[in-house]
């Protein structure tokens, strides 16, 4: 569609259901609108001091998240090849929310689509929200799909 308002749409992947749910809807828009997709995986190190500290940090778990990763940003693209959107695949390592933004800024997305894990409470205190993140602090529109 010429002039659409989102010509790019970054959809950002964990690997959860909220996040394959949220990629549908990051496809079928892009497919209606006709725009591109790239679709993140970020390796979190966001608790990475911790876990080096009680569990032992090491590569074969970064290889494991990586791999997950890489499973995550797979099935976005398939997810794309079953209605014709071409999916461009994208991997970061650091803190989800600063590097989904980053990579929003640098790619100039214009539309960032991601699930959430809808944890309320003490818990969303206590571990915080990578979308409310992304959404306070996105130069973009950002939709979150619960």
């Amino acid at each position: 569609m010429e002039g659409s308002l989102f010509k790019r749409i970054l959809i950002a992947t964990d690997g959860s259901e909220n996040a394959e749910r949220a990629a549908s809807y990051g496809i079928n828009i892009a497919k209606a609108i006709g725009a591109e997709v790239h679709a993140l995986y970020v390796i979190s190190t966001k608790h990475a001091v911790t876990t080096r500290t009680v569990m032992g940090w090491s590569e074969a778990f970064e290889e494991y998240l990586a791999d997950k990763g890489e499973v995550a940003v797979e099935n976005v693209r398939k997810l794309g090849e079953q209605v014709g959107v071409k999916v461009k695949p994208a991997y970061s390592k650091g803190i989800p929310a600063d590097k989904i933004l980053e990579y929003a800024d640098e790619n100039n997305i214009d539309l960032i689509v991601m699930g959430t894990h809808g944890l309320t409470g003490i818990k969303k205190f206590l571990i915080g929200s990578v979308a409310e993140n992304v959404v306070r602090h996105s130069k973009v529109p950002v939709m979150v799909i619960r």
